[in-house]
């Protein structure tokens, strides 16, 4: 049975300063089958003082979604790139683990260099895989926007050399790129048929193919 959950930040921003004690004030307001965990920067240095908060007001997070800059640095890769990036997934992954994640969601490329040295982002997928494993934690690779290739492009040449790769479908990102209704196309059915895809991310988008302008998150009926 398909289960519905809400991001955390439906809840959090920068209008609140991302104060993560909201949750205890707002979360049991929505209705849904528990929380996306989405890490914020600012973070960073409260880790153990957030995993008690959300352990003491008993937050269901079964997927956490990771810093989005770890695919940036992965796409410019280089030892320092790689390096910075793996450690940054491995606390990614302990802390998605302590919340009681089953799935993280990973923005594989991102940033300016988003796609470009689509190799980087190729080689660096097993390590990160690996990290994951050992964290019991389930990877999923986000249908990213592209500004050198395309997200089913990159999802199906990334499953052809790792067929046990999973996958997270955006509906905005996708609708980007104009490639919504081709999750239904006979050519890509074998995304959700063959189970590649784990997790879907419900949002609209009000903007035409490569609108850079409008590339935002809108709730469902706003686009």
């Amino acid at each position: 049975m398909a289960q519905v959950f809400c991001s955390i930040g439906t809840v959090l921003g920068k209008a609140n300063g991302n104060n993560y004690r909201l949750l205890e004030r707002y979360a049991n307001q929505i209705k849904c089958d528990g929380f996306e965990f989405m890490m914020c920067s600012s973070w960073q240095d409260k880790v153990g003082d957030i995993v008690d908060f959300v352990r003491r007001i008993n937050l269901n997070v079964p997927i956490y979604h990771c810093r989005k800059h770890i695919g940036e640095n992965i796409g410019y890769g280089g030892e320092d790139g790689f390096s910075e990036a793996f450690h940054e997934f491995e606390s990614n992954c302990k802390m998605a683990h302590l919340l009681g994640a089953e799935k993280v969601v990973l923005h594989l490329w991102s940033g300016r260099v988003s796609d470009q040295h689509f190799e980087n982002n190729i080689a660096a997928y097993p390590r990160l895989k690996e990290i994951a494993d050992a964290n019991q934690v389930d990877l999923l690779i986000e249908n990213v926007v592209c500004n050198a290739g395309n997200p089913m492009d990159r999802l199906s040449e990334l499953a052809e050399i790792y067929p046990d790769i999973h996958f997270v479908f955006d509906t905005k990102m996708a609708e980007f790129h104009g490639q919504l209704e081709l999750l239904y196309d006979s050519k890509y059915e074998w995304l959700w048929k063959e189970g590649y895809i784990r997790h879907y991310h419900v949002n609209d988008y009000c903007g035409g193919i490569l609108d850079w302008a409008n590339l935002k998150t809108l709730p469902i009926g706003y686009g």
